[in-house]
């Protein structure tokens, strides 16, 4: 059984690494605009996102800096159609046409995804160094006895993502992390592809949810 799980793992990361998403022509300057100062019934991105798309923790905002056009993109059409559940993002993406969803989502990708400085990061309560440690081995190595795969297998070497199912997860806000983990868990989230995210986040107990939410924000 241990066997026939692992190999449709593997399976279901091959194809969806393959796939290829058709972006038509974005204008990184239009969507810059967008993102700071909004348009006609359009909010501007940077009051929950921040100015650099660094994101506010706080208020579980997700860093959206340097995360892939093509997953952007993909969660901005998902939030207009309801097969992503947010009530803020949702009546946001509504009012975007898909131009506008194209353009934001090249500038965000564009900008540089290493922090903007100490302030970018979340202020996220210290956990001990076993808690870390044991995110570390979620994140590199899984848990194959509870068959939870590594982060990276699917999300890339050091969490940097594989466009367009997997975003990129190195210094993602923590507790934005945790919550997009109980919520696949939960069954409030269900846009991941074939399922798999709710698969493992299932298998996850609150604490390796911790644990390797702190793990990837610290990533540098």
């Amino acid at each position: 059984m241990r066997q026939n799980t692992r190999t449709l793992f593997v399976a279901t990361v091959l194809f969806l690494g393959a796939a290829v998403s058709h972006l038509a022509y974005a204008d990184a300057e239009a969507g810059e605009a967008l993102t700071l100062h909004g348009a006609n019934a359009v909010t501007a991105c940077m009051q929950c996102h921040g100015a650099k798309g660094e994101g506010q923790a706080a208020a579980g905002f997700p860093r959206l800096a340097g995360q892939s056009k093509a997953y952007l993109t993909k969660q901005l059409h998902d939030f207009q159609q309801g097969y992503r559940k947010n009530s803020i993002m949702q009546e946001f993406a509504r009012r975007l046409s898909a131009t506008q969803i194209n353009d934001v989502a090249e500038y965000y990708a564009g900008l540089p995804s290493n922090p903007v400085g100490k302030q970018a990061r979340s202020a996220t309560p210290a956990v001990p160094a076993p808690s870390v440690s044991r995110g570390q081995l979620l994140a590199q190595q899984g848990n194959w006895d509870k068959d939870i795969p590594a982060c990276f297998a699917c999300h890339g070497e050091k969490g940097a993502g594989i466009a367009p199912s997997f975003p990129v997860l190195a210094r993602q806000n923590a507790p934005y992390i945790s919550k997009q983990l109980a919520d696949w868990r939960s069954g409030a989230r269900t846009n991941d592809p074939q399922g798999l995210m709710k698969a493992v986040a299932q298998k996850m107990s609150p604490g390796e949810i911790a644990a390797v939410s702190t793990y990837l924000e610290g990533l540098p």
